[in-house]
């Protein structure tokens, strides 16, 4: 089961987390180049969210639109 995380209005799919020190130099300095190329290499991620510890390589949900039904079609 996908986890799911709320930031703001928004909800996202959780596809993998990474530790934020996998992304640093060997002086701690955070390398966002790794983590685009991360981002750009996993499948139907296109965000990324940070929290204290990790990196989250997530999908957005889109918002579900209604569409009207056409009175033909019933």
């Amino acid at each position: 089961m996908r986890q799911w995380y709320k930031h703001g209005d928004q909800y996202y799919v959780i596809h993998k987390q990474i530790k934020i020190d996998n992304f640093s130099d060997k002086n701690g300095v955070l390398k966002m180049e790794m983590v685009k190329e991360c981002r750009d290499v996993l499948l139907n991620v296109d965000h990324v969210l940070k929290n204290e510890t990790h990196f989250m390589f997530v999908e957005t949900i889109q918002e579900a639109e209604i569409i009207e039904a056409d009175d033909r079609e019933n």
